[in-house]
C-alpha cells in the first residue's frame, strides 16, 4: 500500500503504520494497518492533470481493488478534524436482543455491506469487523495453579509483561528523564509455544513454567470487541458515489438495513454522520427563523402585519436560481450552499424593499392609486437594483471561478449566491409590484387608510 501511494502522481509521502485500524479506532491488530498520504502542495498539483484529491483517491483504489490478500479502502480525511477519522457515512450494527453471538453479527454486517454494493448512489462500502480472525487462546488451570503455590493474577501478569510490555520506573541521565518497560526479547514470543517457557514465580519461592499451568490452543473469534451504546456492534463505513449527497447515502443505508437486518439487531449512526442526522432537518427551522425576522422587523418598520408580506414573498423567487443551477450542475446541497441560502433571504428581501418602500410612499404620502405606487415604484428603483444586485454578482465571480485548496467550498457558495441574486433581480421588478399591489388592497380593505385629501381610490 505504502509503494502504491508513492508511485501515485501528486503524492509527495507516506506513512505507514503498522498494527492499527482507524476505521474502528483501534490499535494491537495484526491484520489491519494504516498508510497516511501527504499530497504534494496545491500550486505544483494544479499545473498537472489528474492530481486533484478525487483523481488521486480514484487512483489509489483502483490499485487497491487489484491486491491478492488484503481489503484495501482509500478514505479521504473527515470534514471537521476530531469528528471521526474518514469522510463518508460511519454506520453502527448493534445486536439488541441481549445476545453476543458475533458469528451472528459477522453475518449480518456482511449482509449489509454486499446489498449496499448493489446501490449506484454508494461507493467504498466495507467493515472492518470480522468474526473468524484467528486467535490463541490460553486456558490457565487455577487448581493446579494453587497446588503449585502461584497466584493466578501473577500468571496473567507475566504474560502481559513477557509478551506486552509493563512499565516499571524512569530515570534521569544526561539531563534527560529515560522510561523503563520491561518486556522478553522478540525471539522468546514469536510462537505461542514460547508461552510455555515463560516462568513464574510461586509464593515459596519456585520457579514454575508456564507450560505446567497453561493450555495453549488456536481459535477464531473478533479481533476486537465494540460496545456502541452498550451493544456489541461492528462498523460500516462508505461514502456517497459522486452526484449524491452524504444525506442520500444515509437515508439509502437506512433503507438497506431495514431490508436486511434479521429481528434483534438495529443501527445506529456515529462521527459526523450522527452529527448530520442530529440537524440533518434543522435547516428548515433555521431557515423559517430567517425568514420570521425579517418579517418581524419589517412589520414594526411598515406598522402593519400584511405589507411586509409583499417583501417576504419575493425571498422564493431567489431560490430558482440555485434550485436550477444546482441541479443542472449535479452539485450537492452542502453547508456551504445553505449558508448561501441564507444570505439570499437578506439580499433579495433588500431588492423588494426599495420597491415595496417607494410604493407605499407614493400611495400613503401623496395618495397615488395602487396600481400606478406600483408601477412608478418599479421603475424608480429599476436602476439602483440593478447596480446593486450586478456588483454583488460581480463581487462574488471570484468565488464561482475559485480554485485551489478549499476551491469546492467557496463554488458552492459563490455559485448560490450568484445565481440567486440573478434570479432575484430578473424576477423582482416583475412580480414584487403585483404583489404590492394585492396586498395593499387587502390591506386597505381590512383596515381603511387615511389618505390625503387629494387621495385617489386605488
Amino acid at each position: 500500500m505504502n509503494a502504491i501511494a508513492l508511485a501515485t502522481p501528486g503524492v509527495d509521502q507516506a506513512v505507514e503504520i503498522s498494527g492499527i485500524s482507524v476505521l474502528d479506532n483501534s490499535a494491537s491488530l495484526a491484520n489491519a494497518g494504516a498508510v497516511y498520504v501527504v499530497l504534494k502542495d496545491w500550486g505544483s498539483r494544479l499545473k498537472e492533470k489528474g492530481q486533484d484529491l478525487r483523481s488521486i483517491i480514484q487512483h489509489i483504489q483502483g490499485q487497491l481493488d487489484q491486491l491478492p490478500d488484503a481489503i484495501g479502502l482509500a478514505l479521504p480525511p473527515p470534514p471537521i478534524q476530531g469528528i471521526g477519522n474518514s469522510g463518508g457515512f460511519n454506520q453502527m450494527i448493534e445486536i439488541r436482543d441481549g445476545d453476543v453471538d458475533f458469528p451472528r453479527l459477522d453475518r449480518a454486517v456482511a449482509a449489509i455491506v454486499a446489498n449496499a454494493g448493489t446501490q449506484s448512489a454508494l461507493q467504498r462500502v466495507s467493515s472492518p469487523f470480522r468474526a473468524s480472525v484467528p486467535q490463541v487462546q490460553v486456558l490457565v488451570d487455577r487448581t493446579k495453579a494453587e497446588t503449585l503455590q502461584v497466584s493466578v493474577g501473577d500468571v496473567f501478569a507475566t504474560m502481559s509483561s513477557y509478551l506486552g510490555s509493563t512499565y516499571v520506573n524512569q530515570f534521569t541521565k544526561f539531563g534527560r528523564t529515560f522510561q523503563v518497560y520491561v518486556q522478553a526479547d522478540s525471539r522468546f514470543r514469536l510462537k505461542p509455544t514460547d508461552i510455555e517457557n515463560l516462568y513464574v514465580k510461586s509464593r515459596d519461592n519456585k520457579m514454575i513454567p508456564l507450560g505446567a499451568l497453561v493450555q495453549i490452543r488456536s481459535v477464531t473469534g473478533p479481533s476486537l470487541i465494540t460496545l456502541y451504546n452498550l451493544y456489541p456492534a461492528a462498523t460500516v463505513v462508505g461514502s456517497p458515489a459522486p452526484g449524491y449527497s452524504t444525506g442520500q447515502a444515509i437515508s439509502l443505508m437506512e433503507q438497506v438495513a431495514d431490508q436486511t437486518l434479521p429481528p434483534g439487531m438495529a443501527t445506529e449512526w456515529t462521527a459526523m454522520s450522527f452529527q448530520e442526522k442530529i440537524v440533518g432537518h434543522q435547516i428548515y427551522y433555521v431557515f423559517g427563523l430567517a425568514i420570521l425576522l425579517v418579517y418581524l422587523c419589517l412589520a414594526g418598520q411598515y406598522e402593519s402585519w400584511i405589507a411586509p408580506l409583499a417583501v417576504i414573498l419575493a425571498v422564493p423567487l431567489a431560490l430558482l436560481g440555485p434550485d436550477l443551477v444546482l441541479n443542472g450542475l449535479g452539485l450537492a446541497n452542502n453547508l456551504y450552499t445553505q449558508i448561501g441560502l441564507m444570505l439570499l433571504i437578506a439580499l433579495s428581501a433588500k431588492n423588494a424593499i426599495l420597491i415595496v418602500e417607494v410604493a407605499r410612499e407614493h400611495r400613503v404620502l401623496h395618495g397615488e392609486p395602487i396600481l400606478d405606487s406600483a408601477v412608478a415604484a418599479a421603475r424608480m428603483r429599476f436602476r439602483p437594483i440593478l447596480m446593486t444586485s450586478f456588483a454583488f454578482i460581480l463581487g462574488v465571480m471570484p468565488l464561482v471561478a475559485a480554485s485551489g485548496a478549499g476551491a469546492a467550498a467557496r463554488v458552492s457558495l459563490g455559485l448560490c449566491v450568484a445565481s440567486g441574486m440573478l434570479a432575484s433581480t430578473c424576477l423582482t421588478v416583475l412580480f414584487v409590484p403585483s404583489f404590492f399591489v394585492l396586498l395593499q388592497r387587502l390591506e386597505e380593505r381590512l383596515r381603511p387608510v387615511k389618505m390625503p385629501a387629494h387621495a385617489a381610490a386605488g
